[in-house]
């Protein structure tokens, strides 16, 4: 088939069926809007300018392989070396999204900044490349002074590179062989040859791709910064997610202060760690308690209020949960609100409320909300919402001393949550007294000092055993 003017083609991603021009639906296999230009460049034209001779593939018994300890690049921040797994793994190709205003390009200069003014890094490799395809490199430099990288070891180490050709960023990075390449961002920047604009499938694919060739060839990590869509996914093609080694998201409310840099992804780490920032005027500061992070400091002896804990990884995190039960207007079904939380099990616990516990607020509006901007759908929030629920229909005010950690069946039984012993001696440590757990609950034969648990078997047990006075049965 003839290739298209400008070394290009449209290669259809549901049968790999290639086109010279793009159509609508792929004339192979019928699939609508999978047309992707894809650059189609000879073997003799890698980087180089000769082709190499292949080795002929071997096959390995796996006993033979042993095992290389890979020495990780650590960022000099603990809450980013955390959800990284330890630090940047050399030849990795990482993708940081978020919001717009989230806090990305200020994260990603904090990184540079720290690793270019490290004296761990080696003299083979002593510079950070930082190539940025959205701001000039004067309004790069506002942001560094405001962040108090200017005057310091990095004003050397860190090289800045304005410009959007990928082949220009390659090869300086490729000449100054950097500890790390930084590009923002991938959704800018385009391929010499696509005819696509920057942000395009077909430019965003091909970036990636000759960044990620760059990557494993040189053994320098590279950290794309990407941006997200109106819905929350990642912008780009899908298959971005597949070409990178780790995804990172940068969460939380753009108008409050707390940030979660989460991992989605992660070929050579845990996805369960989570890292806690505070954006301030210098900067992102790592947050040292995180598990009083989103407490607050409000009044939790208000009607509606109850605090529970999340499990980020091995770290647990203690929550208020804020519930408003309002009557409904009467211009529709009933409202059913949730920020932080997910919608259909709200939905659900009111069920399991009005069926196994005779709290009916199915026709009210209903508002729940967790503070601090934190997301979490974990089922260990179920007991706590159900009882924020039944506080805010009755007017009544839960101990503020009380932490409750449960999951709740549809047959209204209170079950069990992993690591119930790491969440109480947290809440220990920040002064709680009492909490209600599940009663089949294992704590390993221990409780926290200074803590008493009350354990409940059904959601209409622990409504009990919540309002009443403080006589609840211990465990």
């Amino acid at each position: 088939m003839a290739r298209s003017r400008g070394g290009s083609e449209y290669v259809c991603q549901a049968c790999a069926a290639a086109f010279p021009r793009w159509e609508g639906q792929c004339r192979s296999c019928g699939a609508w809007n999978s047309l992707v230009e894809t650059l189609v460049a000879p073997a003799s034209a890698r980087r180089g300018g000769a082709s190499r001779p292949q080795p002929e593939a071997v096959a390995r018994p796996l006993g033979s392989l042993g095992i290389d300890r890979v020495a990780r690049r650590r960022t000099g921040l603990d809450e980013v070396d955390r959800p990284l797994g330890g630090g940047f793994v050399p030849g990795s190709l990482l993708l940081l999204a978020g919001e717009p205003g989230i806090g990305k390009s200020t994260l990603v200069l904090q990184i540079a900044g720290q690793l270019a003014g490290a004296g761990s890094i080696g003299p083979s490799s002593p510079t950070v490349l930082y190539a940025s395809a959205e701001e000039s490199a004067a309004q790069l430099g506002l942001r560094a002074e405001r962040l108090g990288l200017v005057g310091g070891p990095a004003d050397e180490r860190l090289r800045i590179l304005a410009g959007t050709d990928v082949t220009a960023i390659v090869r300086r990075a490729a000449a100054e062989s950097p500890s790390l390449l930084i590009v923002d961002s991938i959704q800018t920047v385009a391929v010499d040859g696509l005819d696509g604009p920057p942000g395009s499938v077909g430019q965003v694919r091909e970036a990636a791709l000759q960044l990620g060739t760059f990557a494993r060839e040189d053994g320098v990590p590279v950290l794309l910064v990407g941006h997200v869509t109106k819905d929350g996914t990642l912008a780009g093609p899908r298959t971005l997610e597949h070409l990178v080694d780790a995804v990172l998201v940068l969460e939380g409310d753009r108008y409050g202060s707390l940030r979660l840099l989460r991992a989605l992804k992660n070929r050579h780490g845990s996805t369960e760690e989570v890292g806690v920032m505070e954006m301030t005027a210098a900067g992102l500061a790592e947050v040292r308690d995180p598990a009083a992070a989103f407490l607050g400091s409000g009044q939790r002896e208000a009607p509606g209020v109850a605090v529970a804990s999340v499990l980020e990884g091995s770290r647990p995190l203690l929550v208020e949960v804020q519930v408003l039960v309002a009557p409904a207007s009467g211009l529709g079904p009933p409202r059913r609100t949730v920020a932080g939380l997910d919608g259909n099990r709200l939905a659900l616990l009111i069920a399991v409320l009005a069926r196994r516990a005779g709290v009916d607020v199915s026709a009210r509006d209903v508002y729940a909300s967790l503070a601090g901007g934190l997301t979490a759908g974990e089922p260990a929030l179920d007991l706590a919402l159900a009882l924020a629920i039944v506080a805010s229909t009755r007017d009544q005010a839960l101990p503020a001393d009380l932490l409750i950690c449960g999951e709740v069946s549809l047959l209204g039984e209170v079950r069990p949550v992993r690591g119930l012993e790491r969440r109480l001696r947290e809440a220990a440590r920040l002064g709680f007294r009492r909490a209600l757990v599940p009663a089949d609950a294992d704590l390993g034969g221990s409780t926290p000092g200074g803590l008493r648990t009350l354990r409940v078997g059904t959601v209409r047990h622990a409504i009990e055993v919540a309002f009443e006075a403080d006589d609840g049965t211990s465990g």
